[in-house]
């Protein structure tokens, strides 16, 4: 199966949207940049769960879950998903009725993505508790059971540490069968991808192809232990790209904020310099088993780079 390539929506977090004042200006731009996304052949839109940018500013940050939906209704073919919703933001039961609802509103399109939570400033702001990130993955643990059962069965009742649901009832559970698909996001190797081998359907993890080749082996060892095939689990990185004329000018524009997302030096393993090079890295990912990747570019509101990308590498 060919590698497919989706992109990270251009929200605010990483301060996309910059010197912007007009909120419906705004977000027209992004409606214009997804369907632009859509056009160009693209598989998935991924939009993040964060309420605060990074780091923490006045400038504008578009909500996860409206912004899902929205663009689920202002589009046909793409995929739309989380990367990821944060579980300490809301109910786990609560989560799964909102998946349901927003498959229903995409047509069946929607990719439910779910993560622990890390951005403290968020946390504090907006007056969540911050656990140790042992407890916020035992937390994660408790939720994915419980969502993944609130959309396969009539009625849910579970009693666990941290969450109580008791005869709750999800209806509609969606459109996708046997049930809308969950990311577990997060490359933790000894709970978040045991996690992952249990209950999700698709991986995502950061670095260079011998880091990502590394997880996956962790991966797949979860898989065998759990009684799982581990090729029915789509496996996927987040990647940053540019493609210049030169490996040097293009590693000159690899953003400022690319070390809050992307482990070491980008450039050395990025999808970042000519197209030959790119090429060669592409290939050096798929070998290890890469699905996915989840790309972000330098201007990200500018269609013209996402649209040179696909020129060269999706068919």
């Amino acid at each position: 199966m060919a590698i497919k390539y989706s992109l990270g929506l251009p929200q605010g977090f990483v301060w996309e949207l910059v010197g912007r004042r007009d909120p419906v200006e705004a977000f027209d731009t992004l409606l214009r940049w997804t369907k632009a996304v859509e056009q160009s052949g693209y598989d998935t839109i991924w939009v993040a769960d964060h309420l605060m940018t990074v780091p923490p500013s006045q400038e504008m940050l578009f909500e996860c879950w409206t912004t899902v939906a929205a663009l689920l209704r202002e589009t046909e073919t793409i995929r739309i998903g989380q990367l990821a919703t944060c579980n300490s933001y809301h109910n786990p039961a609560l989560q799964a009725k909102m998946a349901s609802t927003t498959d229903v509103i995409g047509g069946g399109r929607f990719t439910f993505g779910i993560g622990a939570g890390w951005y403290e400033p968020d946390y504090q702001a907006y007056g969540f508790d911050f656990p140790s990130a042992g407890e916020r993955l035992r937390q994660l643990d408790e939720a994915v059971q419980i969502i993944k059962r609130m959309w396969t069965e009539d009625e849910v009742t579970f009693e666990g540490k941290y969450y109580q649901v008791r005869g709750a009832v999800n209806q509609p559970k969606g459109i996708q069968q046997p049930h809308i698909p969950m990311m577990i996001a997060g490359g933790g190797e000894k709970v978040t991808l045991k996690l992952v081998a249990k209950y999700g359907d698709y991986a995502n993890v950061t670095g260079s192809p011998e880091e990502v080749e590394r997880k996956f082996a962790i991966l797949k060892k979860h898989c065998e232990d759990a009684g799982r095939d581990y090729d029915s689990i789509k496996r996927t990185v987040l990647m940053h790209s540019v493609l210049d004329e030169t490996d040097e000018k293009a590693a000159a524009r690899v953003p400022q904020w690319a070390p809050a997302v992307y482990p070491g030096d980008i450039s050395t393993y990025g999808l970042i310099g000519t197209v030959d090079t790119v090429r060669e890295r592409i290939a050096a990912y798929e070998a290890v088993g890469v699905d996915e990747f989840v790309l972000s570019f330098p201007d990200t509101v500018q269609t013209d780079l996402l649209t040179q990308f696909a020129e060269a590498f999706i068919a």
